[in-house]
């Protein structure tokens, strides 16, 4: 068997806008980037969501606005 060795690099991380659930207990959220409402709805549970941010990887080739 063969098996190669891979490094393991860290992974790029930046604080990103959010949109998280108000719901307690919901563990609803998504990026912005991501969302095609200006005032986005849980798609878990249906509630209403408000901006935040999180550490999150980087995603290679999205533009920042």
């Amino acid at each position: 068997m063969n098996f190669s060795k891979r490094t393991n690099e860290p992974i790029p991380e930046e604080m990103t806008v959010v949109w998280t659930c108000v719901k307690q207990g919901c563990k609803g959220w998504m990026r912005d980037q991501f969302s095609f409402s200006v005032n986005p709805i849980c798609p878990l549970c249906r509630s209403a969501m408000e901006k935040n941010t999180k550490l999150l990887p980087v995603i290679q080739g999205m533009h920042h606005s």
